[in-house]
């Protein structure tokens, strides 16, 4: 009985179709997945995979720095995706995207990735350009100390938001990894395919031309509710999104935007503070005693990180983005969120502590959202002191919460870009051309 054309892909068996090695040109088959494809070629022993996320992008770009001490940093497993570039940063060495398309390996198998695709073209350096040939090859002899457990840093810079590299001390943050969330550029926009073709002119004439969500003015004469058009991240369908500007008391104006799709029903919402930024940066520690405490109203910017000492919760600053919602909506975001994403302890990669450990934090995560688990302390660390906790007892000091200023350091308003930002003298041409 011959195979089926059509196959379901939701099947867990992997699915094999014929194929053409792109070495020896003989017909080989190859395994398929929904996100990883690898083939082998019997004929030649050729051998080859690539991955492919089948999930959306994320609504920013991040990099991932990792530092690497010792050989047994080299078995790290790491998601690079199409969109990925990756350097070395001791060498100044640059993998840019799309060289190798997505691939799902070690970081030991990322070095020799490197050093094989170096090694490619040698032999014509050598008779061409002899001095390239010997750069190279000091280069590849790097690489090679680095397979025997020399340090150094490695940077993964994905504007899609879709790459990982896994983490060893989960629950916990883990020290040997940094990373940041940014803002994608226009050009990262269009490398993502996600680029308008319109003017930045003609995408305000139709914001203006759209209108606005709501007739309903407030005090200072603009729409409650405004509404502009954009594209939806889960389908790609022409959606809106609303925007309204509101006052939290005792706090700041800032600015809620929810997104809701018709075609595909994807929902989202983000919450952006307005006015100055702050001079310090803000920790709120409140205690979490009882019941209503989950209840309280929570403000949780795009740089804002979140921990829970009790249950060796930390997330980095930037996680989930802003947020406007309760302790505990916000708990099982946080829950659902790491659940979802931490695929390298859950896995076939993953050792029977490691899933037992994380499955433990992840219950104690859920017992505090649902009240079973108390005291616990939850702190709320803002360097641009944009996020807010609802105190109960307001205008008067509230008992279960403290809140602490700090001075940021060098290299925190580095990542926010706040060491870049000229305050004084900034429309004067010539004392621009003095710095």
């Amino acid at each position: 009985m011959s195979e089926p054309i059509f196959v379901d892909l939701s099947e867990t068996e992997p699915t094999e179709i014929e194929s053409l090695c792109m070495k020896c040109n003989d017909n080989i088959a190859h395994f398929k997945e929904i996100i990883i494809m690898a083939f082998e070629c019997p004929h030649c022993g050729f051998k080859n995979n690539e991955l492919q996320s089948a999930g959306t992008f994320n609504e920013r770009g991040h990099t991932i720095t990792l530092t690497i001490n010792n050989k047994e940093d080299l078995n790290r497993q790491l998601v690079k995706s199409d969109y990925c570039s990756v350097k070395f940063e001791e060498l100044d060495v640059e993998i840019p995207a799309n060289n190798n398309r997505g691939l799902l390996t070690t970081v030991e198998g990322l070095i020799d990735n490197a050093i094989d695709d170096l090694s490619t073209a040698q032999p014509i350096r050598k008779a061409t350009d002899e001095a390239v040939y010997n750069k190279i090859e000091e280069i590849i002899a790097t690489l090679g100390t680095y397979k025997e457990g020399s340090p150094f840093t490695l940077t993964l810079d994905d504007p899609s938001g879709n790459s990982y590299v896994e983490n060893k001390c989960l629950p916990q943050q883990d020290p040997q990894i940094k990373l940041r969330w940014y803002t994608r550029t226009p050009e990262q926009q269009a490398f993502l395919g996600l680029q308008s073709n319109q003017t930045p002119a003609e995408i305000a004439a139709a914001n203006a031309a759209q209108g606005v969500g709501s007739e309903m003015l407030n005090e200072k004469g603009l729409p409650e509710v405004m509404s502009f058009p954009a594209n939806c991240p889960s389908c790609s369908a022409p959606c809106s999104t609303n925007m309204h500007v509101m006052e939290i008391p005792h706090f700041k104006e800032v600015v809620i935007m929810a997104t809701n799709c018709e075609h595909c029903g994807y929902k989202s919402n983000e919450v952006k503070a307005g006015g100055a930024v702050s001079e310090k940066g803000t920790r709120i520690i409140l205690n979490l005693t009882e019941s209503d405490d989950l209840s309280r109203d929570i403000l949780k910017s795009e740089t804002c990180g979140l921990s829970i000492p009790e249950i060796d919760l930390e997330l980095t600053k930037g996680t989930l983005g802003g947020r406007f919602t309760t302790v505990e909506g916000l708990l099982r975001q946080v829950h659902d969120e790491l659940e979802g994403r931490a695929s390298f302890i859950q896995g076939d990669s993953g050792t029977k502590e490691s899933k037992n450990r994380f499955a433990e934090f992840l219950t104690n995560l859920k017992n505090v959202a649902d009240g079973k688990m108390f005291p616990v302390t939850l702190i709320v660390d803002d360097p641009l002191s944009n996020s807010y906790v609802q105190n109960l007892y307001a205008p008067d000091a509230d008992p279960e919460m403290k809140i602490e200023e700090y001075e940021r350091d060098w290299e925190t308003n580095e990542d926010l870009g706040l060491n870049d930002m000229k305050l004084d003298n900034y429309e004067d041409p010539k004392n621009e051309e003095q710095d």
